[in-house]
């Protein structure tokens, strides 16, 4: 058995298209945030689509897994933070759990590349049948097991020239054109077959001209001054009970300070630790005072209904709804709040916790039993001004965030707390999903987090401001509201959807066709 596996590990080093894998998985993590090597990603492509030219569809799948498991490995390494630091797991476990999860996500693009084997009679048809059935495994990535849509290919061209075209085809769109024009450049490279690449650029520029040329939104009159607050709460004390009070005199105290003159104030995730209905009298008196100074506070609260026993991870607003507002328009329950949808697994609920809270801490984290709100949520009203929000982890979900849009909606507001991954790449990569949906949707993104990254930024001048990383600070931000609706906005993911379904099954029928055919020959003779 030893001897056997050693044989393998031994056919493995010295198989070049293992190593084309490997390489091109784990370098795909520098085409994104903080690295921003976005040209990088069309190389790894490359080498992925050489990587799986095999003879059969078990060995592609092989390959495409190797590349699969070494871009998660790396590109989301930083979750190992989490399980190591705040999890309490030892690191043979940790690591475990992560060679797991990696294993798992990587299913997703070697059963994409072997259903462009299987289907393709041609190199060229292999490109297109890999890049629609990557959108059907993109698709499942984010929706089986309450999805992981992290690391899509798209995200690496937030800051490229084609993030013209968000407002259009979304991330998923540009995944799939990154997927064509690497591989027509490894098939002109390989097999000397430059037409179907010359007609794909000849295809994207002809789509870049017109994304510049028939722009649906534009900036309104209006430009409002948005205060964020990042408070630098350290993890390991954000739910100590002795910690309520000092971190909540904290945000009020640096709210003070510059709220004169700001049209909204931000505050993070769980900015205010203690439960809703216990901080009743600190929340009126901050939406009073924020009503008293013409202002409007956002903050995140969790929110523990005595009498259900449910628990929602909730944004609230304080003082003014509307600018002719002259009290605080807060009520405990009232309607202008916003319940999270999307629950992070083990952080935010726990599946089968009859057998696995006992195993582990990672398993029984402190405020790991939300309940899940409804999918579809008006948006908040906070001085005059119509506010999209998501929590966390919704950013990644394109369709929960579209679901909410609405065309007289002015700001993307997002709030998280990303003190879980430490100094790692994945806040990072969190701003920089955050900032797609900002392109797809059209509108300005305000983001604040415990510890950074919280900012704004700008979907049409493409220009952002940033709080620094771990420290206790504000923010006062000019933010221009922006008119219109995007085609995004109005049709999502779906007519992409439709394009590749409709490639897969012209794929398919014609593959099952020229089986028949063979089949009655043979009968026939």
């Amino acid at each position: 058995m030893v001897k056997t596996l050693k044989t393998k590990l031994l056919l493995c080093l010295q198989d070049k298209k293992s190593w084309a894998a490997l390489l091109g998985g784990g370098l795909l993590t520098f085409a994104y945030a903080p690295f921003g090597l976005w040209p990088l990603v069309f190389f790894c492509v490359a080498l992925s689509f050489y990587a799986t030219e095999q003879p059969n569809w078990k060995t592609t799948f092989k390959y495409g897994w190797l590349f699969g498991f070494s871009w998660f490995c790396a590109g989301i390494s930083w979750v190992h933070v989490s399980i190591a630091e705040f999890g309490g797991m030892p690191l043979i476990a940790s690591l475990t759990l992560m060679a797991l999860l990696c294993s798992y996500l990587a299913l997703y693009p070697a059963l994409a590349f072997s259903v462009g084997h299987i289907v393709a009679h041609t190199p060229t048809q292999r490109v297109i049948y890999s890049a629609a059935a990557f959108f059907v495994t993109e698709w499942l990535r984010g929706t089986l097991l309450t999805g992981f849509p992290w690391l899509s290919f798209g995200y690496t061209q937030t800051d490229s020239p084609l993030n013209v075209l968000a407002p259009w085809i979304g991330e998923v769109g540009l995944t799939g054109l990154i997927i064509l024009l690497s591989g027509f450049c490894y098939q002109l490279v390989v097999h000397r077959q430059w037409k179907s690449l010359a007609l794909a650029v000849t295809i994207v520029i002809i789509g870049l001209l017109v994304s510049i040329r028939w722009v649906t939104t534009g900036y309104s009159e209006q430009e409002k001054r948005i205060l964020l607050v990042q408070g630098n709460i350290q993890q390991s004390l954000k739910w100590q009970p002795e910690h309520f009070w000092p971190t909540m005199k904290m945000y009020r105290d640096v709210t003070r300070q510059s709220w004169n003159n700001v049209d909204l104030v931000v505050w993070p995730e769980a900015a205010i630790p203690e439960i809703e209905e216990n901080a009743f009298p600190y929340l009126d008196a901050v939406g009073a005072a924020a009503a008293f100074n013409q202002t409007a506070v956002i903050t995140g609260i969790p929110d523990y209904q005595f009498d259900t026993r449910n628990v929602f991870n909730s944004l609230i607003v304080l003082g003014k709804y509307e600018h002719t507002d002259t009290a605080n328009q807060y009520q405990y329950l009232g309607r202008n709040r916003y319940q999270k949808h999307q629950l992070l697994p083990i952080g935010e609920f726990v599946p089968f916790e009859e057998w696995l809270r006992p195993i582990a801490p990672l398993f029984n984290l402190v405020m790991s039993s939300f309940t899940r709100g409804e999918q579809f949520q008006n948006n908040l009203r906070a001085n005059g001004l119509n506010i999209l929000p998501a929590i966390c982890y919704e950013i990644a979900f394109a369709e929960l965030v579209r679901g909410n849009f609405k065309s007289d909606s002015d700001i993307l507001f997002t709030v998280s707390n990303d003190a879980w991954f430490g100094d790692s790449h994945g806040p990072h990569q969190h701003m920089q999903i955050a900032r797609m949906r900002a392109l797809e949707l059209q509108r300005p993104l305000v983001r604040v987090t415990n510890n950074g990254l919280s900012g704004v930024y700008d979907p049409i001048s493409k220009n952002s401001e940033m709080m620094p990383q771990f420290e206790q600070t504000s923010l006062v931000a000019k933010v221009k509201l922006i008119h219109g609706t995007s085609w995004f906005s109005r049709f999502g993911q779906t007519p992409v959807c439709i394009l590749a379904l409709l490639i897969l099954t012209f794929g398919i029928s014609v593959k099952l066709k020229d089986r028949i055919s063979k089949r009655i020959e043979v009968d026939f003779f």
